[in-house]
């Protein structure tokens, strides 16, 4: 397999984006709220006359919240359906080549992890768990009302 995985950190953990749908790494510094959106979106912030919309990836695992009161995050900008996002990340890393084909994790995850793990793959920097970018822009489920 010769696919190019960017390193990431989420909430504590080393994790893989597929390098082929990431745009660019930033540095998000302003970020605009968004009334009445779902809870994962963080707001919206602009990147050379592009309005992005920038996804908080704590909250779309259900992990909490990524603290932005320095103003000043790093993400991963994703074209999805001509829409722009920005995943806010603890840490980019690096860019490496996948060495095997996703597989089957064997232990269990929490439910946000669960459903947004591809699998995991290994790479000349370990194992790492393969991400679903675009469930991760999705967010958690919207749980019926019981």
């Amino acid at each position: 397999m010769n696919e190019l995985l960017l390193i990431v950190t989420i909430a504590g953990e080393r994790v893989a984006l597929p390098a082929a749908a990431v745009e660019s790494v930033v540095e998000l510094e302003t970020l605009t709220p968004v009334p009445r959106a779902p809870h994962h979106v963080a707001g919206l912030s602009a990147l050379r006359s592009r309005v992005l919309t920038v996804i908080d990836c704590m909250r779309s695992l259900e992990l909490g919240d990524t603290d932005c009161a320095d103003g000043i995050r790093e993400a991963a900008v994703i074209e999805l359906d001509s829409h722009h996002y920005a995943l806010i990340v603890d840490q980019v890393e690096d860019v490496v080549e996948a060495l095997s084909e996703p597989a089957s994790v064997r232990a269990a995850m929490e439910p946000g992890w669960d459903r947004v793990a591809t699998g995991m793959v290994e790479t000349e920097a370990g194992p790492l768990l393969l991400i679903d970018v675009t469930a991760l822009i999705a967010g958690p489920d919207v749980r019926a009302a019981a």
